[in-house]
């Protein structure tokens, strides 16, 4: 019988006697990660593509757009999708799987990818946005979510950076198709890039049905305990998934006793703190203008004084390169340094670069034609390399890992939501921002930093190195709800003795 919910037995390989030791596989942890993160590739690839289609004359006239703030409904409506998208997380992972929701976001996608490239107005390529942005948002929550529950505490960072590289890898692969694409001689030539990212969404959907591996610690929660510890020993071997097990199940018993993991629990103390720190790093990661320079870099760089197109397409397709190349640091460094840390630096190389956007508007409004004005090539170059190796991985890999085990997909859904949330502001309100105010808008993203920056040091708790089940007593939600519930807490020496217990067995 056809059930959308994950129900296949995972059992150890026939030719493998279940009673002797196994050893983890990292390389196959980092297949999967790799193959889950097509999701991460069609958000990046739909949020590059955009870009220079809605500046390119070919695609104006056809769609007549009455004025930017048509222009800005066109990109930002598909966040909208994405919103909602993202918050399905909450009513689809817990039920279904967590690998389960990328599958069934793709055939969303796919539906949503069609009728954009074959748009012949406004409405048409807005609706096909909406539909698609719903795909792209259940993935880009999903797809964290899931890896984080697969990797161990020492390379979670990591894990969630080759997501992100990915993403990256997507943005770079829109911005040169994109590029190559508009030398084709005929008005249609937009229609190619829009659709080419139909067959990666039909590959992930086939592949988290039938291939990805459930996650062991939403088996767990699903009471199939051998499949969980079946995966974890692939993944991390015996051992390892003797001792994850005893803390999975002990966080589970322990919230399925003291809280019902209910959309209201988010909002309440002590996991209203959480929810509002998961929120806060996500929303802030595109309220300080990330989307706002990749939707529109090529109008960034009209009004910096580059005045043509194909210069200007082709230096868009250069920040796709630096996003690319500086994607791979956190995959080796992100893990050695505090995700607070990260965040800081990362912050203060982003709010100089909006400085030097503003500086060189300005100068190019007041020299047009200076050739000066080509430096402003430099700054959007430059905010990427640190959003990059901070914020780009800091936030996704933090909102991820910190929400209690039977609250976390509601966690994300709420997290990721409040991140397109921003995506829709500033793709909706960047334009005519910018006629109205011109370089004054990366003036407000410059204070909008230094607000993230007092955020991250002042708010943010530390999280690198715990295990997701020490989430809970990390940031005080285990003794309160043990508290207010009469719950008696497991110690730690209880948890180890009981795993002594079970490995003399």
């Amino acid at each position: 019988m056809f059930s959308l919910k994950q129900t296949k037995l995972i059992r150890p390989p026939p030719d493998i006697d279940p009673s002797q030791p196994r050893p983890g596989s990292t390389s196959y942890l980092y297949a999967v990660t790799v193959f889950v993160s097509l999701g991460a590739f069609l958000f990046g690839y739909d949020q590059g593509v955009m870009g220079v289609i809605v500046a390119d004359q070919r695609w104006i006239d056809l769609m007549q757009p009455a004025n930017s703030w048509v222009t800005g409904t066109v990109v930002s409506l598909y966040d909208v999708g994405c919103f909602i998208g993202a918050m399905s997380l909450g009513y689809l992972a817990d039920p279904l799987g967590r690998e389960r929701t990328p599958s069934i976001a793709c055939m969303v996608f796919i539906v949503g990818a069609v009728i954009q490239a074959a748009s012949y107005t406004i409405t048409q390529i807005t609706i096909g946005r909406v539909i698609l942005g719903f795909g792209v948002g259940a993935c880009a929550g999903g797809v964290p979510l899931y890896v984080a529950e697969l990797s161990p505490p020492a390379i979670r960072g990591r894990i969630v950076a080759i997501e992100q590289m990915i993403l990256c890898f997507g943005e770079l692969v829109a911005f040169w198709l994109n590029y190559g694409f508009n030398f084709l001689e005929m008005d249609d030539w937009w229609r190619i890039p829009l659709a080419i990212q139909i067959l990666p969404a039909l590959v992930l959907a086939i592949g988290c049905w039938y291939w990805v591996p459930p996650s062991p610690r939403w088996l767990a929660g699903q009471d199939r305990h051998e499949c969980a510890r079946e995966v974890l020993i692939r993944l991390h071997g015996t051992e390892a998934a003797e001792i994850e097990m005893l803390e999975i199940m002990s966080s589970i018993e322990f919230e399925h006793t003291a809280s019902e993991a209910s959309w209201r629990d988010m909002f309440k103390m002590p996991v209203l703190r959480v929810t509002l720190l998961g929120m806060g790093v996500q929303f802030l990661q595109q309220i300080t203008g990330t989307n706002s320079i990749l939707y529109y870099t090529p109008s960034l760089f009209e009004r910096g004084g580059i005045t043509n197109p194909r210069t200007a397409n082709l230096a868009t397709g250069g920040v796709g390169v630096v996003l690319f190349v500086f994607s791979w640091v956190p995959i080796f460094y992100f893990d050695r340094l505090g995700r607070k840390t990260w965040l800081q630096i990362g912050t203060v190389g982003m709010m100089g670069a909006m400085i030097g956007i503003t500086v060189l508007q300005w100068h190019a409004e007041h020299n047009p034609g200076d050739s000066a004005n080509y430096t402003i090539i430099i700054f959007p170059y430059l905010f990427y390399v640190f959003f990059n190796i901070s914020w780009g991985v800091g936030s996704w890999t933090y909102a991820a890992e910190i929400f209690p085990v039977s609250m976390r997909a509601k966690g994300n859904a709420l997290t990721t939501a409040s991140l397109w949330a921003a995506c829709y502001i500033v793709a909706q309100a960047s334009p005519p921002i910018a006629d109205a105010i011109g370089w004054g808008l990366y003036i407000i993203y410059t204070g909008i930093c230094v607000l993230a920056f007092f955020f991250v040091r002042y708010c943010l708790v530390e999280t690198r190195g715990r295990t997701l089940e020490e989430m809970s007593r990390l940031f005080g939600i285990e003794s309160s709800l043990a508290e207010r519930s009469g719950v008696k807490l497991a110690t730690e020496e209880h948890i180890e003795d009981t795993h002594a217990s079970t490995s003399n067995l």
